[in-house]
């Protein structure tokens, strides 16, 4: 009899995690290696919330809080969702765990019976699949091209929704491609839903605030307000506030399905950490003029990469309308050799050869789902990026002929 359960045989380790751990080992080694894999913002966590968290070291907040959160976080959470988005929640519909991560983990054990389906845009964020599959779910992809921007159309969700469908995960804008929903697209989107009164929404908001070029951040049940009761919209400080190691995230939605989310909380891992809740909430009620700063960087960064990989040959890359991402065509590239002879077959084996021939850390496209692509963060220095585009283009020029690939 094996030890390990069944359910563990369809989860596979995160593909971000492990090009990060092969990246740190060579750098470990002594090699100059360029990390593009993760999804973190290389700027520290504002003085004024680093500052409270040690405010509340100081006061002794440093006990057991209620495991769906301190009544302080869950009225800063109530006030943001009304101030930002428009939406009315009470204390009592909020829910904050330990990062964004876990809410919609969560929230699938909560609701998912075996054999229930769960509606997944491709390319998707990496861990989605999963964990509908470890709730006993079963992920069902709808394809998003990249002439469609990689977002959901709302024909292709009609096809995809069978009487066993319960959610659509929605993440706008999105990882990996940072493609933004506008209230338009959403809206389309939303006249499906009001058709199958049985489908529930997951909107993973957690890069509301990393937008470009005048993109106008909406979530959905801010755009159809008949979806509220059936829409949990998901958020957190990870991305925008730099906060990716406080581990704080939250959910809102109806009052059944957070009372059983907190349930499954309070089995589990109780409470998110007390010194991090209390910085949140200064995060959420203070001063946001940090973005002010961050935001323009972040653009800045993402036009010389699009730039700068539009440049090389073979290559294709989207302009997207969020986050920290560019999700590059390399489509054209598959059937080359490498220096060594190997045909580059897949995205992944263009990034371990990226990694192993210039020193360079992406993430293959196969990870979310999409062959033919791979993703690259920006979240770093303007120097370091001109440095990897130029490694990039250095190792797509040493590639020659071309073979079909099965």
């Amino acid at each position: 009899m094996s030890l390990i359960a069944n359910r563990l045989s369809v989860i596979k380790p995160s593909p971000t995690m492990a090009v990060t751990a092969k990246a740190a080992e060579l750098k470990a080694a002594g090699k100059d290696v360029i990390g593009l894999a993760a999804g973190e913002p290389d700027f520290d966590t504002p003085e004024h919330i680093k500052d409270a968290a040690k405010a509340a070291l100081d006061a002794g907040k440093t006990k057991y809080t209620a495991a769906d959160g301190t009544a302080e976080l869950k009225a800063a959470i109530c006030a943001k969702l009304k101030r930002d988005n428009g939406l009315d929640y009470s204390a009592k519909q909020i829910v904050v765990t330990n990062g964004a991560k876990q809410m919609l983990f969560n929230a699938l054990l909560a609701t998912l019976n075996a054999g229930d389906e769960v509606i997944i845009p491709v390319p998707y964020w990496v861990s989605y699949p999963d964990m509908v599959q470890i709730a006993d779910g079963v992920p069902v992809f709808v394809n998003c091209s990249v002439e469609k921007g990689f977002k959901l159309q709302p024909d292709a969700l009609e096809a995809a929704i069978t009487p066993k469908t319960k959610w659509v995960i929605l993440n706008s804008p999105s990882n990996p491609t940072g493609a933004g929903y506008t209230r338009a697209e959403l809206k389309a989107l939303c006249d499906v839903l009001l058709r199958h009164p049985h489908v529930w929404v997951m909107a993973d908001d957690i890069y509301e605030y990393l937008v470009y070029d005048g993109f106008e951040f909406t979530t959905l049940a801010q755009v159809e307000p008949k979806l509220y009761e059936r829409t949990l919209t998901v958020n957190g400080v990870s991305k925008a506030y730099a906060m990716t190691g406080w581990r704080i995230g939250y959910g809102a939605g109806p009052l059944e399905l957070m009372k059983q989310i907190a349930s499954i909380q309070s089995h589990s891992t109780s409470n998110a950490s007390s010194i991090s809740q209390a910085a949140t909430v200064v995060a959420l009620n203070g001063s946001h003029d940090f973005l002010k700063e961050w935001v323009p960087v972040f653009q800045r960064r993402r036009d010389l990469v699009v730039a700068k990989l539009n440049a090389i040959e073979g290559i294709s890359c989207a302009t997207p309308q969020g986050a920290f991402y560019v999700f590059p065509d390399i489509t054209a590239l598959l059937g080359k050799a490498a220096p060594n002879g190997k045909v580059i077959a897949t995205s992944n084996d263009f990034c371990e050869y990226l990694l192993e021939e210039e020193l360079c850390a992406a993430v293959a496209g196969s990870a979310f789902g999409l062959e033919g692509f791979f993703r690259i963060s920006y979240a770093t220095s303007d120097a370091v990026l001109e440095k990897a585009c130029a490694r990039i283009a250095s190792a797509v020029g040493k590639l020659s002929g071309k073979q079909k690939v099965a």
